[in-house]
């Protein structure tokens, strides 16, 4: 499925799903199979420091790999809390600092407080004009890309949209959306192996400082934009406070960038793989709709959702303790045979298809309309403006075990 080497399910034991390498560098798809069918709730041993040195202890944890339990999880907001992380990169360190201040990590009346006021931004007349700009950019850069013959779709088409998409809604100055870009994709994840988790704190720290100064200077102004919007805003008579702004703004940035970059990149790569799908996307057999979603599922951008239970609970017949991590992962529930007929084939007209690529319950993703407004744009320009897609190097895979995914694709796209 993925062209990565296939990692042996009987090494589960041995299998550290906190490792940004075994997701980058494996195949996991008969490893998730192997939980689904036989511990669907699995207990990840914690992580013991090795005799070099090379390990560093972290807690245990449960890994949740079926559809129904995932769904399970992310309804239930009162027994499985993000308020102390929702990755685990945060959980497993015991806690994050945006909680109570980003939405991703605040459950509760201030969620759905702050959630409303950024939902009531993104208004349908906004998310049309975007629409219109998206696919005018995305037709733009395909046209390069064929003007050029040969291009890496990941870094010349994919990793323009979603940036530049996200940077028009909080309004960032064209001259900064490069190193925004370069922050973003190595706050959570890295397209090489030599990223640290200093250099990623690093990354996230600045984008925090360059909020934080833009921020400031929006107080008091009249612009249309995000920011904008929050630094002046209120919720019951008070402002946001400063990290409140900063956090939901590091959140869009995260959420709406890299995420779509990976599942572009990933339909191409999808498309050129399987013919016949390409051929019923040209041909018309195949809506636009439908496709998107089966993109969606397929690519899966955001691998896993953390929680922590607040109290006692079962599921998939497993005693979870108060205090738990919980990690469900959505790159085995979207794989799920007992939600999916024939998972792992790839099939654009696929209905039902109740995939949790955007999760599920009140975190549901703000952007899913954007992503999905992005995904057709670009479904809709390789069908109209391409004849023939042909991989013609190694694809690059992303380093995380949040993010997952191809990043660099190189491909030879033939005109129409």
């Amino acid at each position: 499925m993925t062209g990565l080497p296939v990692f042996d399910p009987d090494l589960l034991p041995d299998a550290d799903l906190a490792s940004p390498a075994l997701h980058a560098e494996y195949d996991l798809a008969a490893l998730w199979r192997r939980l689904r069918d036989e511990e669907p709730v699995y207990w990840h041993p914690a992580a013991s420091e090795s005799s070099d040195g090379s390990a560093v202890s972290a807690p245990g944890f449960w890994v949740v790999t079926r559809h129904a339990d995932a769904v399970a999880v992310l309804r239930d907001g009162q027994r499985f809390t993000s308020t102390s992380g929702n990755v685990l990169e945060t959980l497993l360190v015991g806690g994050d600092s945006a909680a109570g201040k980003m939405l991703a990590v605040t459950d509760g009346p201030r969620h759905a407080e702050v959630r409303r006021l950024i939902t009531a931004a993104l208004t349908p007349a906004l998310m049309d004009r975007l629409a219109e700009r998206i696919a005018a950019q995305v037709r733009s850069l395909i046209r390069d890309a064929l003007d050029a013959g040969t291009c890496d779709f990941g870094r010349d088409v994919a990793a323009a949209v979603p940036l530049a998409t996200i940077c028009d809604l909080l309004a960032v100055p064209d001259a900064d959306r490069p190193y925004i870009h370069r922050l973003g994709a190595s706050s959570v994840s890295s397209h090489a192996a030599t990223l640290s988790t200093a250099d990623a704190w690093t990354a996230k720290n600045e984008i925090l400082s360059y909020f934080l100064d833009l921020a400031d200077s929006r107080r008091g102004s009249g612009g249309e934009d995000l920011v904008t919007m929050l630094a002046n805003a209120k919720v019951r008579g008070r402002p946001l406070g400063t990290d409140e702004i900063v956090f939901n703004c590091y959140s869009l940035i995260l959420g709406g960038d890299e995420t779509t970059r990976l599942a572009m990149t990933g339909a191409v790569h999808a498309l050129a793989a399987e013919p016949a799908q390409w051929r019923a996307l040209r041909g018309g057999e195949v809506g636009i709709d439908p496709a998107t979603e089966e993109v969606l599922r397929w690519t899966t951008p955001s691998r896993h959702l953390g929680r922590l239970a607040t109290e006692p609970a079962v599921l998939g017949g497993r005693d979870i303790g108060a205090g738990d991590v919980v990690t469900v992962w959505l790159a085995s529930a979207n794989f799920d045979e007992r939600e999916f007929a024939d998972p792992l084939r790839f099939t654009l007209d696929r209905t039902p298809n109740r995939h949790i690529t955007f999760a599920y319950g009140p975190h549901f993703c703000l952007g899913a309309r954007l992503g999905r407004i992005q995904l057709a744009a670009t479904l809709e320009a390789l069908r109209d403006l391409v004849a023939g897609i042909e991989v013609v190097g190694t694809p690059g895979h992303v380093y995380s075990n949040f993010l997952g995914g191809i990043c660099d694709l190189p491909v030879v796209l033939k005109a129409a």
